[in-house]
């Protein structure tokens, strides 16, 4: 696998799984659009291994004082995190769908891989996002979450299983139905997706030691596909969370309804005659 082709890929997936606009449709779209032969199950792999890398240590903090309180332990200096001593079993529950709707459908989702549902997802969870963020008041912080919230949120995150949803954008989404504010919907959804990626990236490695391992010229791809798309992914949830906390989601919205557009447009005149 060319190195160009690794860092690319790398730093579509670090840039576009924490944003609102759906990883899946852009390393889908990527190789279709340029012509590049799929990047197979290893690559998959390290690309899950750099966002997971980038989530944990972002959160490592936040993640020691969410377990320390569910335990009862006395841990950490957050002061929202403090008023909501249970958010580890409301976050455990709320990745219970997730972990369901992966293991039923997790063969059918191969065959959504295809422009017009890319193109779909895109367009119609970016209207669903615009109608949530014009109506959320945004009264709830990280410390006021329930149970409830945490259930309506982790229902949602099952449907990122359709390529062109996007995980953070359908549970940011669902997060500002439920009136918490845009910078902590933002703060929850990863959060929330921690479990869900580092499931993902234990089945797949299971997956690749089924098919004999990481063969060796794969090894260098490999390593830089976790770093780049890792140290990405890290400063995409700095600059993502700071950015919410004085803007709205307009330029993601825009962004997802214009690409799903011309992803559809090219789908349909790029269809084989016949």
């Amino acid at each position: 696998m060319p190195l160009f082709q690794v860092i690319v890929l790398a730093l579509v997936q670090g840039l576009t799984e924490f944003l609102p606009i759906s990883s899946s449709a852009h390393l889908a779209l990527a190789p279709w659009l340029l012509g590049w032969p799929d990047q197979g199950l290893t690559f998959d792999i390290a690309l899950h291994l750099g966002t997971l890398l980038a989530v944990f240590c972002y959160f490592a903090r936040m993640w020691v004082q969410v377990i320390a309180q569910g335990l009862g332990l006395e841990f950490g200096s957050d002061e929202q995190l403090k008023r909501n001593r249970a958010l580890l079993w409301y976050l455990a529950l709320g990745s219970v769908p997730v972990a369901v709707i992966g293991f039923l459908f997790k063969d059918q989702a191969e065959h959504w891989r295809n422009p017009f549902v890319i193109g779909g997802m895109l367009v119609s969870v970016g209207v669903l996002m615009h109608v949530a963020d014009r109506s959320s008041t945004g009264r709830k912080s990280l410390g006021q979450i329930t149970l409830a919230d945490s259930l309506a949120i982790g229902m949602s995150q099952a449907l990122a299983i359709v390529p062109g949803t996007s995980r953070s954008g359908i549970t940011i989404t669902t997060a500002l139905f439920r009136d918490i504010d845009r910078a902590t919907a933002a703060r929850f959804s990863f959060l929330l997706s921690t479990p869900a990626i580092g499931g993902a990236a234990l089945k797949a490695l299971l997956d690749l030691k089924k098919a004999g391992g990481l063969a060796p010229e794969m090894l260098t791809p490999f390593l830089v596909g976790i770093l780049v798309s890792g140290l990405t992914g890290c400063l995409v949830i700095a600059l993502f969370i700071r950015y919410l906390t004085r803007n709205t989601l307009r330029l993601f919205i825009l962004y997802r309804i214009i690409f799903g557009i011309i992803v559809l447009a090219l789908a349909f005149f790029r269809r084989p005659a016949g």
